[in-house]
């Protein structure tokens, strides 16, 4: 897979790293110098690889959750093109490549709206796992991305 940086980019990528060692890469003294606070985001910065994850994960699973209940043949075809061409393009080239070849081994599962929110959350929590972050109840997908919680806390 070809490189999502091109020749002239000689600067760490914002969407593989997380913001605190984004800035440490950045070589500036503002950020090594050890007499300076360490460095705090602006809000209207480019999201660093914690928030597109976050950001990403919430849209996908937003998405599944949406999907319609019986889709057409289409429509699965469609969203099993989705996750291939995602993968392809997601802007932190690790995580592009870790999930290409998560999806080779398990494809998208497209036939109703329940298989797939429980194939993503699967794949989210193939995810967690690698990143030692607690898994999630898939059983309760629709809760959290769509219907709100059943105690009421989301009215």
């Amino acid at each position: 897979m070809p490189s999502h940086r091109t020749d002239e980019e000689d600067k760490p990528c914002r969407a593989c790293s997380d913001f605190k060692t984004w800035a440490k890469k950045q070589n500036k003294a503002t950020f090594t110098s050890p007499n300076k606070p360490t460095p705090t985001k602006a809000k209207d910065c480019p999201l660093d690889k914690d928030e597109l994850g976050k950001s990403t994960w919430g849209f996908l699973h937003t998405m599944a959750s949406y999907f319609p209940e019986k889709p057409t043949k289409q429509q699965s075809q469609d969203m099993s093109k989705f996750f291939n061409i995602f993968a392809q393009f997601y802007p932190c080239e690790p995580c592009a490549l870790d999930f290409q070849e998560d999806i080779k081994k398990n494809p998208p599962k497209t036939s109703s709206r329940d298989e797939l929110a429980k194939w993503l959350c699967n794949r989210h929590n193939t995810v967690n796992i690698k990143l030692d972050k607690p898994i999630f109840d898939c059983s309760k997908v629709h809760e959290r991305w769509r219907d709100g919680w059943l105690d009421g806390s989301c009215d």
